[in-house]
């Protein structure tokens, strides 16, 4: 079976593998959600944007280009965090604290309700006013 090159589909099966998602991955780049998504469906990535991507994913562009879709997938099916990516030994997965994750969605569906209330507050003013 020969090894398929597709950079951006190995970007997103380790994106993938790391739990992340491309909301995140976009955020951690400063770049839109539609550009994650593009640089996904990419058979060839240009060497800074594999560098930044890298670096967000915690290993080296090197790691990405010579991963085998294979090997990714074993890992993703394993879940081994020794997995080694092409028999490199020194990719950094980098560690996803679950609380940490928590308290963002938290505070984000605190802010959001916030903003409901003073929505709803504004308009019950307008319905008074009116009366």
């Amino acid at each position: 079976m020969a090894e398929t090159t597709h950079v951006g589909r190995k970007i997103s099966r380790l994106r993938e593998q790391r739990g992340m998602k491309q909301e995140a991955l976009a955020e951690q780049l400063g770049i839109s959600l539609q550009s994650v998504s593009k640089i996904e469906q990419s058979e060839q990535v240009e060497d800074i944007t594999l560098e930044r991507v890298a670096k967000a994913l915690g290993v080296t562009p090197a790691d990405i280009k010579n991963a085998s879709e294979e090997t990714i997938n074993n890992y993703i099916q394993n879940n081994y965090e020794g997995a080694i990516l092409n028999g490199s030994s020194n990719v950094n997965y980098g560690t996803i604290n679950p609380i940490e994750k928590i308290a963002e969605l938290y505070d984000a569906l605190i802010k959001s309700e916030r903003e409901k209330i003073a929505l709803l507050e504004k308009l019950m003013e307008k319905m008074n006013e009116k009366k």
